[in-house]
């Protein structure tokens, strides 16, 4: 993936860098209520990010501007052949410093398949990432009920923290009226990192400092799930 972007126009600029980008664009799905989401906060993150961060009064999290916003940002992992694709990566800032913010969008979609799925049909490329996110995520071995793609986009948050030199990282699911097992499987994850609340629905990460590691679970304004954006392909 080229490190070359350009400021959007509309919303419908996002479609093209889906995966699937005519299967994944419609109304009231995940990539569609997150672009008119985003789209109508323009030079903000959306209201609602910033008050559950806000409601921390961790100084790393509070009043938090936004520099730039990345949809479908990629991150390669160690193993395997795939990158991580996070629905948008938010550069931030505050006093304390820079801020990364991953955001995994959620409407009625789950979190996709279980680590106890990924080992049973690993290669030894895909088994050599898991023990990768394992180290890295400082997790001796993920339960086999975990999400994996709770586990990689949390990796993507760190790792692109580090790029940027920033302080701090957040892993964020910005829920459009998402079904309560997706809480759950949330839950089970923070639980399984050992993270600490801070208040809300926000936690941290004791076992990490520079940068430092939080995990967040937001609940997104469901009228953009009403919105129909235009397809451009």
């Amino acid at each position: 993936m080229k490190r070359i972007f350009v400021p959007s126009r509309s919303g419908s600029d996002w479609q093209p860098l889906l995966e699937k980008p005519k299967l994944h664009w419609k109304k009231g799905a995940s990539a569609m209520t997150t672009a008119a989401c985003w789209e109508a906060s323009s030079e903000a993150l959306p209201p609602e990010i910033t008050a559950t961060l806000d409601s921390t009064r961790n100084g790393h999290l509070t009043g938090l501007k936004l520099l730039l916003a990345l949809p479908e940002w990629e991150v390669p992992l160690d193993g395997g052949d795939t990158s991580s694709k996070t629905d948008v990566l938010a550069v931030c800032r505050n006093a304390a410093g820079l801020c990364v913010v991953a955001v995994e969008a959620k409407v009625h979609e789950d979190f996709g398949p279980l680590v106890q799925e990924k080992r049973i049909e690993a290669s030894q490329g895909q088994s050599q990432r898991l023990s990768y996110l394992q180290d890295l995520l400082h997790v001796q071995r993920f339960d086999d009920d975990i999400r994996y793609q709770l586990v990689h986009r949390t990796a993507s948050a760190l790792l692109t923290a580090r790029e940027f030199y920033a302080g701090s990282a957040v892993m964020l699911v910005h829920a459009f009226d998402a079904p309560t097992p997706r809480r759950r499987d949330f839950e089970a994850f923070c639980a399984t990192l050992k993270a600490k609340p801070l208040g809300g629905l926000v936690y941290t990460v004791p076992s990490f400092d520079l940068p430092a590691l939080y995990l967040g679970w937001c609940d997104g304004d469901s009228k953009y799930r009403d919105v129909e954006l235009s397809s451009v392909l």
